[in-house]
This record gives C-alpha cells, structure tokens and sequence, in this order.
C-alpha cells in the first residue's frame, strides 16, 4: 500500500511549504514551533538533496498551504522528464455513492444551523458534479464524521491552537477512512477572510476525504495554499479529478416539454447586454452586505465588493448568485443565520444557505400592510444585532427567525437623527458604522453618537466606485 494513503491531510496555516521531513524521515533535522506575527508556524530546518547544507523554511514567504506531502512528480519514462501534474488521487474511494454525515460537535463561534448548513454546502459542491449524494444523520453510525475538537483527541495528530493545523482528513480505505476533524481553537468564520472560512477549509478537507491529493493548479480547490474565495466553486481540475474517481452526475429524468406561447420570450442567458448600468450615473434600488461583502443592486444588475474594491467581471447579473430573485430590488439584508432576504413590491423571498429560494411570500405575512419596503439591514454589535425595515418616513424592528415585526406599529425616522425620509438602502460596516442611501449620496451615522456624522452625505459613485468628478452632474444629484 502507498504510504500516502495511511497518512491524513494535514490543513497547516504556515508561511512555508509542508515540510518534506514528514515526506523523507531521513531529511529530518530539527523541527521546533515558533511564533510570527501571531500565528504558530513551524520552524524547520531541512537539508535537501542536491544542495548545499541546510535550507531555513522560515526563510521562504509561501502563503498559507495545506501540509499534506504532496507526491513526487514521476518522471516520463521516455523522455526522462516530469510529467505535468494535474489532480492527484489517493489511492483509494468510497465504493458507495450515498453517503451518511454526522457531526459530533461544533465551534464556539458559530451557530449549529450556520455550522450545519455550511458543511451541507461545502459537500454538495462535490455533490453536484458527481453521482455523490450526502444525509445528515444524528443517531447511530455514519460514513463520515465530523468533529470540532482540540490538541490530543485520539488519532495522534495533535492540535495546535489557535493559528498552525487547521484541520484533517483521512483517506478513503484507510483505518479512519471518514473522518474530518477540524481545529475547535480557530477563529472560524462564515463568508468572510476576517478568521479562517469554514466553508473554504471544509470543501478542501472533504475532496481529500472522498480521496483526491492536492493539485499544483493553483487557483483549484485542492490546491494546497489557502486563498479566501467566494463564491465558492470547484476549478476544471477538480471536476477532472473527481469524477475520475467517481464518474459524472446522472442525468435528469427527462421531463414534458412544457408548450411554449409563440409570443413568449424567455431569456435564460447571464450575459451582460451592451446597455448595462454604470455605477457612475445610476441609483441604486438596494445595497446590502452579504457573506462579508458589499453588493449594490440595480435593475436585476449587481456590483459586488469585497475589502472595498469592485471585484472583476461586474457588474453582473444578480441571478449569477440568486437563481430566481426578482429582476428588481427594493431592499435585500443578510440574517443571523445566514439566511438572504429580498423585497420587491409586496412580496419577499428568501434564500436559505444552500442558495435555494422560497417564496414568493406577502408582505403581510410579517404584521405590517404597506406596498413595500425601500430598505432593510442589520444592525448592532455582534452579540446584539437587531434587523430594520424602512418606508418613507417610518421604520419597524423585524425578528427573521419569527418572521415578524415586533410590532405592527411603525416607529419614526427621526430616531435616526440626520437620516433623510425616503431611504433607498442601508447596510453596516465591520466598525459598525451604518450607511443609509438616498439617490446618489450615503450619510453615514456614528453608532456612538447615535448620529449622522458631520460632512454627509457624500457621493457614493465618487467613495464605492472611485468614479471621477467630472463625470457627476449636479442634475443627478436631485
């Protein structure tokens, strides 16, 4: 049996490569922990072949990487040379395809339903690409288990705290084939690069569970360098790799062709038209901050940014992200649970952490009758954060997990001292600073002054968009 199959996949925070002493024993020198810039790294001191004397890992500023050894390249046997690395399997893989999860214990920093509905994720991103399928199960055996655990809890790899080892997996048709253990210390986080994403850490770990090894293309999944993507998706290679292992997905069951009107147009492209909206000169029907970052919603268009920087290729069109949203806003806001809500009209939907969407519901269904609601966010600190909704010149505080107001009696705007009548949108920073739209321009409202500060509002196409004066008109401002 290869030697790579007995061993775990070994997800090590570090700014070095994993070291080939755990590959080649005989390199081993000395290993001894040290600590940078508040994260536990691994000091090694290696000699490698064909150099000379000893190499100092710390020296080398790789980013954060997988330490699963990563298998030699062989080399071609006619010409001598390496031959191209691509996805690299294990050595083993399930014999089954409908898989049974369980997840023993969870992080302090997330919920269980955020937990729960982030690891469905992270597995149905395999899922969809193959015949796989996965059940969570909370009673009796399971293929796989799942734990959150901390330093010696029994397979004897230890770990480390905070920082260092942030998770392992074991190979399929080896002894703890099935089992995902993830580091309880880490400052896991949902949709964000502020801590360790869980979502990003538990997809890796489970393509090495379903018994893929890491790949040298570097943006796949399996590559052994962490790099915070959202949204999350698998990279031709790993497709490539996985269904080696475990063929494509079977094919629907062919349904009726439903009869199409000779008038009816449908449109089922996510290209973007010639005339699509541009940041400098629109307003905007909603803005909202989800999974982390900032989306700015426009005629069935989305701007998305992430570290205050317009990401590549947007804007685009919101159905990319939301299969079924309504071609226009009025107000969209992440719950607590990780829920994304959307209004529109009278109606509201909702997208649950998989994505999928209900609705449409009415508005009236959470105790208030108005034709609709302009804007609606999240505020508050972390353990205290409350969602509003807003029309005109009236608000109401709106419990997601009730689905309803707290009460059918509207409060006035005026509470929030400076903020204009008529709002368009509203969403909160990570300093906790809120930002209400109107038109053109924000204010933006100190959270210890309970106020807008001074100098507001500003242009939002000029501070979101780094759109240049002159191409504002005083016109549009109104």
């Amino acid at each position: 049996m290869h030697l790579l199959t007995l061993l775990p996949a070994l997800c090590v925070l570090a700014a070095h490569s994993a070291p080939l002493s755990l590959m080649y024993p005989q390199l081993r020198t000395q290993e001894r922990p040290h600590k940078d810039h508040g994260l536990l790294q691994t000091h090694s001191l290696l000699h490698y072949p064909h150099t000379n004397g000893l190499l100092n890992a710390r020296s080398s500023r790789n980013p954060p990487r997988c330490g699963v050894p990563d298998i030699p390249v062989p080399l071609d046997s006619s010409s001598g040379r390496n031959r191209q690395k691509r996805f690299v399997l294990s050595g083993g893989r399930w014999d089954k395809t409908n898989l049974t999860y369980k997840i023993i214990r969870f992080p302090w920093q997330l919920s269980k339903v955020k937990v729960r509905r982030t690891i469905a994720e992270a597995l149905m991103v395999w899922s969809e690409v193959t015949p796989l399928t996965f059940t969570e199960v909370h009673e009796g055996r399971s293929d796989i288990i799942i734990d959150f655990t901390r330093y010696w809890h029994g397979d004897n790899l230890p770990f480390d705290g905070p920082g260092g080892i942030l998770a392992h997996a074991f190979f399929p048709k080896t002894h703890r084939e099935g089992d995902v253990h993830f580091d309880y210390d880490e400052a896991w986080t949902i949709g964000n690069n502020i801590g360790t994403d869980l979502l990003q850490v538990a997809a890796h770990e489970f393509g090495h569970m379903l018994g893929l090894q890491h790949s040298s293309v570097s943006k796949s999944l399996m590559s052994p360098f962490y790099t915070f993507r959202y949204p999350l998706s698998l990279s031709a290679d790993d497709k490539h790799g996985i269904q080696f292992l475990y063929g494509a997905p079977h094919p629907p069951t062919p349904s009726p062709t439903p009869r199409v009107e000779v008038n009816q147009v449908e449109n089922e492209s996510n290209e973007i038209p010639a005339a699509e909206p541009d940041a400098c000169y629109t307003n905007f029907d909603a803005v909202s901050t989800i999974r982390g970052e900032l989306f700015f919603f426009k005629s069935g268009y989305v701007w998305r940014l992430r570290g205050g920087k317009l990401q590549n290729g947007y804007p685009a069109l919101a159905s990319r992200h939301w299969r079924g949203i309504p071609d226009t806003v009025d107000a969209a806001f992440e719950d607590s649970v990780g829920n994304i809500w959307f209004f529109y009209g009278s109606q509201f939907w909702v997208f649950d952490g998989k994505l999928q969407a209900s609705g449409p519901f009415p508005i009236t269904d959470i105790g208030i009758s108005v034709p609709q609601i302009q804007a609606a966010f999240v505020w508050g600190t972390e353990k205290n954060k409350k969602t509003y909704l807003f029309r005109g010149g009236e608000y109401w505080r709106f419990n997601p997990e009730t689905r309803r107001v707290e009460s059918w009696h509207s409060r006035n705007i005026g509470d929030w001292r400076g903020i204009p009548k008529g709002i368009d949108a509203a969403f909160q920073d990570e300093q906790g600073y809120a930002y209400f739209v109107k038109g053109r321009q924000y204010w933006k409202f100190d959270p210890f002054k309970v106020r807008v500060m001074e100098g507001y509002p500003h242009l939002i196409s000029r501070d979101f968009f780094n759109c240049h004066a002159s191409s504002i008109s005083v016109n549009s401002l109104r």
